[in-house]
């Protein structure tokens, strides 16, 4: 290390980087969407191969959303104190620019669910094709001997 620390983000600065980060999410979303889309017809296709490049693409892609949630969360205690909501940093907008940025931060938690809704049907269908493939190579398991 040199000594130096970086220096202080003006609150102008904060605040652009917190708006650029929820649109690039959005678009980190809309490509996670995607990914989940194509994970689950590979799965339903049984295209193992293809299964493992798309887990490695979102995989990738989620530590990028993580990291940038993590930045957006720094830059918001920066424009609004220790514990801060989205709607203390609407509050900080101009009315012209809040509304906009209300809709996008909607549209965000909205792909979101999506995203988790996807995820979970993902792997609901992967464990029960795990599953089905444990049966045909071990048997079905036997709770009653037969007589």
């Amino acid at each position: 290390m040199n000594g130096k620390t970086a220096p202080a983000l003006s609150r102008q600065e904060a605040m652009k980087q917190l708006l650029q980060g929820v649109t690039d999410d959005k678009a980190g979303y809309a490509q996670l969407l995607s990914l989940l889309d194509e994970q689950f017809d590979a799965a339903i296709r049984h295209q193992r191969e293809r299964l493992g490049s798309i887990a490695a693409a979102i995989a990738d892609l989620v530590d990028t959303l993580e990291t940038r949630r993590a930045r957006r969360v720094e830059l918001a205690t920066v424009l609004a104190g220790p514990q801060p909501t989205m709607e203390a940093i609407f509050a900080l907008l101009r009315p012209e620019s809040r509304a906009r940025v209300q809709e996008d931060w909607a549209a965000l938690e909205q792909m979101v669910g999506a995203a988790k809704a996807g995820g979970k049907r993902n792997g609901d269908l992967l464990a029960e094709q795990y599953t089905i493939m444990q049966r045909v190579l071990h048997g079905e398991d036997q709770l009653y001997e037969p007589v």
